[in-house]
């Protein structure tokens, strides 16, 4: 089985291969056949089609669901799977406060999984800094003086001082999304 992730960052394909080389992939793999060692996920970048910085659930949504359907249109009958992984700002109706919002989406070219990951509060400095036009992952390099945060631990790692990762959250939601294509239930 390939699959293909919408990106170039080693997070989000680390992300896709926890959930495929795991217990959680397994019921996916024995679906086609193939034995739990012929997964091969693929990191293919393409183009998110949203801003740089998805602002509410909807664009973030879009973004996976673009990636994924970008892999798929970008090497016709490469990929079994199709997996978008968008990570953006969104609020929550009965909080005020911003948060890192995490969305994933698989596709097989007739089907579509949607999934999300855990949402963490926003720093209010960071926030306002998001709000002002900023996108999230060069804001977390200059609060955190560092570079790269987002092809590492992410503003996830760093929110709860490691407790989650990065690659952990974005599997979460790719989990998630699998659902169509694992269990009887859709």
């Amino acid at each position: 089985m390939r699959v293909g992730v919408g990106s170039g960052n080693p997070v989000k394909r680390r992300a896709v291969e926890q959930v495929l080389e795991s217990s959680r992939g397994a019921d996916l793999v024995d679906q086609s056949g193939e034995g739990p060692t012929a997964v091969t996920v693929e990191s293919v970048p393409v183009p998110s089609g949203v801003s740089e910085q998805p602002a509410g659930h909807p664009e973030t949504i879009a973004g996976a669901e673009n990636r994924a359907a970008a892999v798929l249109d970008a090497e016709p009958d490469t990929y079994d799977l199709a997996v978008g992984i968008e990570g953006g700002v969104a609020g929550f109706d009965g909080a005020d406060e911003v948060f890192l919002v995490m969305w994933a989406a698989v596709s097989d070219g007739s089907r579509v999984g949607r999934g999300a990951g855990p949402s963490l509060e926003l720093p209010r400095d960071v926030a306002a800094r998001i709000a002002g036009g900023e996108e999230l992952g060069p804001v977390m390099d200059d609060v955190l003086d560092t570079e790269g945060i987002a092809r590492r631990g992410g503003a996830a790692g760093a929110l709860t001082n490691g407790r989650v990762d990065r690659a952990d959250a974005l599997a979460t939601a790719v989990a998630g999304a699998l659902g169509p294509f694992v269990s009887d239930l859709y």
